[in-house]
C-alpha cells in the first residue's frame, strides 16, 4: 500500500451559511490530492491525455464522519492499495487540525481511449511508478 497526504485549508466559498463544509466539496478535496500524490510520484495526468488515455470517475463514495468548517486546516491522505489493471481504485481519509477523522471515500477511475472511448490499460510508466510504491 501507498499513502500521501495533502493539506488543504477551508475556504469561505465551501461552506454554508452556518459555515460547515458543503457535503459536494469533498470530491473536490479527493481530486486535489489524488492529483497532488500523482504530481509527486513523478506522474501528469496532461501527458497521459496528450497519449491518448483518460481517466473519467466511474465510482465516488464518501462517508461523513463529523463537519469541516471555515478556515479548518484539512489534511488529506490518498492510498493505493493496489496495481492498477483497466481501473484503478484510491481510498481517502481526511483529518481535521485536532487528528481527528472526519471523512472517509473512494474513487474508481476507469483507463479510457480517448479516440475509442473504450477502456484500456493503464499507460506502462504508471504501472511502473506504483510497482515501485506499493
Amino acid at each position: 500500500m501507498f499513502s500521501f497526504e495533502s493539506k488543504l485549508r477551508v475556504r469561505y466559498y465551501e461552506t454554508d451559511k452556518m459555515g460547515i463544509v458543503h457535503h459536494s466539496n469533498y470530491v473536490r478535496y479527493y481530486e486535489y490530492a489524488r492529483t497532488e500524490m500523482m504530481i509527486h510520484l513523478g506522474f501528469s495526468y496532461g501527458t497521459m491525455e496528450k497519449e491518448g488515455v483518460a481517466m473519467p470517475v466511474i465510482s465516488v463514495s464518501s462517508r461523513y464522519i463529523k463537519p469541516a468548517y471555515y478556515e479548518d486546516e484539512l489534511t488529506i491522505r490518498v492510498m493505493l492499495k493496489d496495481l492498477p489493471m483497466a481501473k484503478i481504485h484510491f481510498f481517502y481519509e481526511i483529518f481535521n487540525q485536532h487528528g481527528e477523522l472526519i471523512n472517509t471515500g473512494e474513487t474508481i477511475l476507469s483507463f479510457t481511449n480517448m479516440t475509442t472511448n473504450r477502456p484500456c490499460r493503464p499507460p506502462q510508466h504508471l504501472t511502473d511508478i506504483i510497482k515501485k510504491v506499493i
